[in-house]
């Protein structure tokens, strides 16, 4: 049975605006620009971090908020925060070791 009643017309393409590429706007806001700055440096302290955290307890910590007042370590659940706050002198001694300063350490259990 070949029934040919549907047949293809031609290719129409979306009508889609030139939407800027998210990296790009983000870097043309300077407000945005700033946030971009912040976590990056927030990924650079988990990343100096890491090391000194016992490897059971790496997947369990995310980077939190960077600001003047220091920086936020997220925990997944209050036995990984209060093992953070044990380890807290050895994580400010990795940071200090790369040359990142923070002003402090927040410890907080991720709401997720």
């Amino acid at each position: 049975m070949n029934d040919k009643r549907w047949t293809p017309t031609a290719t129409f393409k979306p009508m889609v605006p030139d939407v800027p590429q998210v990296k790009s706007a983000l870097e043309r806001s300077e407000t945005l620009a700033s946030l971009m700055q912040r976590l990056r440096a927030s990924q650079e302290c988990l990343a100096a971090v890491k090391s000194c955290l016992p490897p059971a307890m790496a997947p369990h910590v995310k980077a939190g908020p960077i600001d003047e007042e220091g920086w936020t370590l997220l925990a997944a659940n209050a036995a990984v925060s209060a093992k953070l706050r044990q380890l807290q002198p050895r994580i400010a001694a990795a940071l200090a070791a790369k040359g990142i300063k923070v002003n402090a350490i927040r410890v907080r259990v991720s709401s997720q």
